[in-house]
């Protein structure tokens, strides 16, 4: 088995004991994205729509830095403070990614890191 620890500055730099990615032989592991600007470690606004776009934005720059994309995505977790976001998170959905879209789940949690509005996690298989 080969196993890599991904790390890019085009995404926050963790702020717990994790990595912001593991890949191990075809199949890549993407921690947790939260919408912090990968510069100042700053939330990008307290605004819902700007906070999915930022959210999904680390996570993207993650799995660049993988050598893969979205469309290797097979399983996307989503995380939201309040569950009538989820309409706002389809419609990020719909133009970023393409059908046939991966497997999801989204849970309202209580909170999340930093008091952000939501928080993105994915699972990929690549090749």
């Amino acid at each position: 088995m080969s196993r890599k620890i991904i790390n890019t500055d085009n995404a926050p730099k963790a702020i717990g004991t994790y990595s912001q990615a593991v890949s191990i032989d075809k199949m890549v592991f993407v921690s947790g994205q939260i919408p912090l600007d990968p510069k100042s470690m700053e939330i990008i606004s307290e605004n819902i729509d700007e906070q999915i776009e930022q959210a999904f934005k680390n996570l993207k720059n993650i799995i660049l830095e993988a050598d893969s994309n979205l469309s290797d995505i097979v399983k996307l977790n989503v995380y939201l403070k309040n569950m009538e976001h989820f309409p706002k998170v389809n419609a990020h959905m719909e133009k970023i990614f393409s059908q046939p879209f991966p497997a999801r789940a989204a849970v309202e949690v209580s909170r999340l890191p930093k008091d952000v509005l939501i928080e993105v996690d994915a699972i990929l298989v690549t090749g």
